[in-house]
C-alpha cells in the first residue's frame, strides 16, 4: 500500500496544548541513596530545581557528581530515595512501575549517546517504534514518524538501514524516535558524546530549532562548548547543585555551523 501524503508537523503539535505554559517539571528536596551492601552512596543531596516549559537546559558535571542519577529520576527511570518530583503537576514519585513506564512512552522523549537504532529496521521503522505502545493506528503510525524524520532532515533516507547511515545521520533518526510521540520533554544523555566536532553542532542546531519552537530539552553533557548552546546550565558536585545559571553570549548553532569546514565522507 502506498504511504499516505504527510502533513507537516511542528513542535506546537508536539507539546500537549493544556501545558504548553508553567512549569513542566520540579524537584523538591529530592535525594537518592543507594546500599552497596554496609556502604550507602548519597548520588544525589536534597535536589530542588524548577524547569519551565520552553527551557533548553543543560546538565553538567564530572562523573560521580549524580548529574546522571538525576537525569534518570526525571526520564521515570529511577525513583528518589526521599523527596518530590512532580511532572506537569503529577507526584510521579509515588507512582509504581507500570504507571511509570506509561508516563516515560507519553510525556518524555530520550536521546542517548548510543543511538539504539535496531539494525535490521529501517529508519522509518525505527522512529515508529515508541508508537507500538500507545494507542495510534498504523497509518497514523507512519505519518507521524514520516513527519519526524522530515523535520530532522531526513525525508530522503526513511528506507535506510542504520549500516547505510552516519553517525550523525543515525543520531538524527534517534531524535525523530523521540518526538514522535509528541513528548511534553525531550531528555538528551550525551547525545553528541559519539560524533565529531560538525556533526555535534548540527545536532545542536536540530535541538535549538525546536527549542525555538517550543519543545522543552533537557541535555547531559560533559563538555562546556556543548552546554554554550542551551539556554540554561545547571551544574552537580557531590550530588547537589552548585551552580545554575543563564548562559550568556549563548551560541547559535548555525552561525557557528557557517565557521566550521565541510567533512568530506
Amino acid at each position: 500500500m502506498a504511504p499516505q501524503p504527510t502533513k507537516s508537523l511542528s513542535v506546537a503539535d508536539i507539546a500537549a496544548p493544556e501545558t504548553r505554559d508553567g512549569t513542566v517539571l520540579q524537584t523538591r528536596d529530592v535525594h537518592k541513596i543507594y546500599q552497596l551492601g554496609e556502604t550507602q552512596v548519597h548520588a544525589l543531596r536534597g535536589v530542588s530545581l524548577e524547569i519551565r516549559r520552553g527551557e533548553f537546559v543543560a546538565i553538567m558535571g564530572a562523573s560521580g557528581s549524580g548529574k546522571s542519577t538525576f537525569m534518570n529520576i526525571l526520564g521515570c527511570l529511577d525513583k528518589p530515595s526521599s523527596g518530590q518530583y512532580l511532572l506537569e503537576g503529577t507526584d510521579v514519585s509515588q507512582l509504581e512501575k507500570k504507571q511509570l513506564a506509561e508516563i516515560r512512552n507519553r510525556k518524555i522523549g530520550f536521546v542517548f549517546q548510543g543511538f539504539n537504532l535496531l539494525a535490521r529496521t529501517t529508519a522509518l521503522e525505527n522512529t515508529e517504534l515508541p508508537t507500538l505502545y500507545s494507542r495510534v493506528n498504523k497509518v497514523e503510525r507512519e505519518q507521524r514518524a514520516m513527519a519526524a524524520l522530515k523535520m530532522v532532515g531526513l525525508a530522503d533516507r526513511m528506507d535506510h538501514f542504520p549500516s547505510q547511515l552516519s553517525g550523525g545521520q543515525q543520531q538524527r533518526v534517534a531524535i525523530a524516535r523521540a518526538l514522535v510521540n509528541r513528548p511534553s520533554i525531550l531528555l538528551a544523555d550525551e547525545p553528541t558524546g559519539n560524533l565529531d566536532s560538525r556533526t555535534s553542532v548540527e545536532v545542536m542546531e536540530i535541538f535549538q530549532s525546536l527549542n525555538d519552537s517550543g519543545l522543552t530539552i533537557i541535555l547531559v553533557t560533559h563538555e562546556h562548548d556543548i552546554s554554550q548552546f542551551a539556554k540554561r546550565t545547571i551544574v552537580f558536585r557531590d550530588g547537589k547543585v552548585r551552580r545554575d545559571e543563564g548562559v550568556t553570549n549563548r551560541a547559535r548553532a548555525a552561525e557557528v555551523l557557517k565557521t566550521m569546514p565541510v567533512l568530506e565522507d
